[in-house]
């Protein structure tokens, strides 16, 4: 009979929330998981899966290397008595041997990554250091001059670059070096961010991957600042994440909270808390697009969206005293809704306060005039 009479609320109550995943009506899969220790430690590890660290596994010394459109100095030495590369008549002679090394021209890296060095011919140098570069000039001289020793600098980095945009101070091409920049150099040079630390993100472009997490994770842990690698983009995201609080809460609003993450503990108290006087506190509850690899799901899912996400309400018993540690722990996501159900009883009193308008109206009327006549003003 309530359900016929279409009761005033703000959402479905426990028990259809209960039931649905059963009903007919569940065409989306929708699962339900009880929050406990269990789930909110899964959770939160599944976040530790998506740092930088984890994430961009593989080379953390940099990858220092020459390449196209680089410029390049070649120096050689030659002992004596030698004379392929001596330049006697060099300002860079010697008084004890009157001999000084042989510098050439600067020269830009072609296109199709070789340099021209005489006696040695074409040198391929795309992808190596100048260590390498000096070794294979070295082993091309063999033989051809006496003990040569070669040097190369470069005198124009730009291939080894890292791209900064974004909320920064100033986007820009940074040069890297061989002191192997990390993500804290290269935002530094940039001037820094624009927006408070705690709300923004640093995204990570490498080759296919793209990556982002809170700037404020990189400056606490280390280990997420990475060293960077030529052809890296930062990006700085101002990202003020929120959940919306809706029901039984003490305010429905949209909630921001800061990029390093927020606590189902947390959310509860930024929402105002649960009404005494109308919410279940059996019948809180998260929806969210769940990741597939987040969780052992205590019962498979029966449908997974294209992104590989599980449609999903996590159950939050707050009159469970041991709810209320896993709720310290429980990571609300940026788009993720917050909902606290009616308690029975206030649908009860809903129902009954309807029923006595519509069938005694007359009780009413007389309580009014009783009032009247007892006072002289309407009440």
């Amino acid at each position: 009979m309530a359900s016929g009479c279409g009761l005033p609320g703000s959402g479905p109550t426990r028990a259809t929330i209960d039931k649905y995943p059963e009903s007919d009506k569940n065409t989306t899969g929708i699962s339900i998981v009880e929050v406990n220790a269990s789930i909110a430690r899964q959770l939160r590890d599944s976040l530790q899966k998506t740092m930088f660290s984890a994430v961009f596994s593989g080379n953390t010394l940099g990858n220092y290397s020459v390449g196209p459109g680089d410029i390049l100095e070649v120096t050689v030495w030659e002992s004596p008595p030698g004379t392929l590369f001596n330049n006697p008549g060099s300002e860079l002679a010697t008084a004890q041997t009157a001999m000084a090394p042989m510098r050439f021209p600067e020269q830009q890296v072609n296109s199709d990554g070789s340099i021209s060095v005489p006696f040695a011919g074409y040198v391929p140098v795309r992808g190596l250091t100048l260590r390498q570069i000096e070794e294979e000039i070295y082993r091309r001289l063999q033989g051809k001059a006496n003990d040569p020793q070669v040097l190369v600098r470069l005198a124009k980095n730009t291939t080894s670059t890292v791209t900064v945009v974004g909320e920064v101070t100033n986007s820009i091409i940074v040069p890297l070096t061989p002191k192997r920049e990390r993500i804290l150099d290269i935002l530094a040079t940039a001037g820094g961010v624009k927006q408070p630390v705690n709300k923004v993100m640093i995204q990570l472009t490498r080759a296919e991957k793209v990556h982002s997490i809170p700037l404020k994770a990189i400056i606490s842990d280390n280990k997420e600042n990475l060293v960077l690698e030529p052809g890296d983009i930062l990006t700085a995201l101002y990202q003020p994440n929120s959940f919306i609080a809706l029901g039984a809460t003490g305010k429905n609003a949209e909630v921001e909270f800061e990029a390093t993450g927020l606590t189902l503990a947390q959310a509860l108290a930024r929402s105002g808390g649960v009404q005494d006087g109308r919410a279940d506190a059996q019948g809180v509850f998260i929806f969210r697009l769940e990741p597939m690899d987040s969780l052992k799901w205590p019962t498979p899912p029966t449908i997974v969206t294209p992104e590989n996400t599980v449609p999903v309400i996590y159950s939050v018993n707050l009159r469970d005293p041991a709810t209320f540690f896993a709720a310290q722990s429980f990571p609300i996501k940026d788009k993720d809704v917050l909902y606290v159900s009616n308690a029975p009883a206030t649908e009860i009193m809903k129902f009954l306060s309807i029923i006595t308008s519509v069938t005694s109206p007359s009780l009413n009327t007389l309580g009014y005039i009783r009032s009247f006549t007892a006072t002289g003003a309407w009440n």
